[in-house]
């Protein structure tokens, strides 16, 4: 039996953080599936789903256990649509816990048939999101250290406001 996961996000841009929650979920599952999602509770997005997709695939290269696909829809049916045992969650802070503990009940009642697995964020990534990658971004800010490096400039052409 294939232990499959789904490491949902928006991941508008992927981050440092998301792939370092990507790498570790591959480690321990024998196929991640990175599922772009549309969070209805935020604003429009910065890069489209196809956008998205075609930066992670670039961010994660060598992980060959590791697929991407595109969701408009619930998690838990497409979860149980690809058969998957858990939905990798990544925390940074005590914050997250609650919103992500009701989404995993929630998750849980629409399909019994998956757990929630929550990875802490390594310490280095625990204030870094896609929110903060824009912020900086757009005022000019250094985020090489936030990025990967493979998609750096696509981030920064898409997101830096002109002066």
């Amino acid at each position: 039996m294939r232990r499959v996961a789904v490491c949902p996000g928006s991941f508008d841009p992927v981050t440092l953080g998301h792939l370092d929650i990507i790498t570790r979920a591959s480690k321990l599952f024998d196929k991640v599936i990175v599922l772009i999602s549309r969070n209805a509770g935020k604003n429009q997005a910065s890069f489209t789903a196809t956008e998205r997709m075609l930066m992670i695939q670039s961010a994660i290269k060598g992980l060959d256990n590791v697929v991407i696909d595109i969701l408009d829809g619930l998690l838990a049916d497409y979860v149980r649509d690809v058969g998957a045992i858990a939905i990798v969650k990544g925390l940074r802070a005590v914050s997250d816990f609650e919103y992500e503990f009701q989404m995993a009940l929630a998750n849980k009642k629409l399909y019994a048939g998956a757990e929630t697995v929550f990875l802490t964020t390594s310490a280095e990534n625990m204030y870094l999101s896609s929110s903060v990658v824009k912020q900086i971004a757009y005022f000019g800010g250094d985020i090489s250290h936030f990025v990967p490096e493979c998609i750096l400039d696509d981030i920064k052409e898409r997101l830096v406001k002109e002066r």
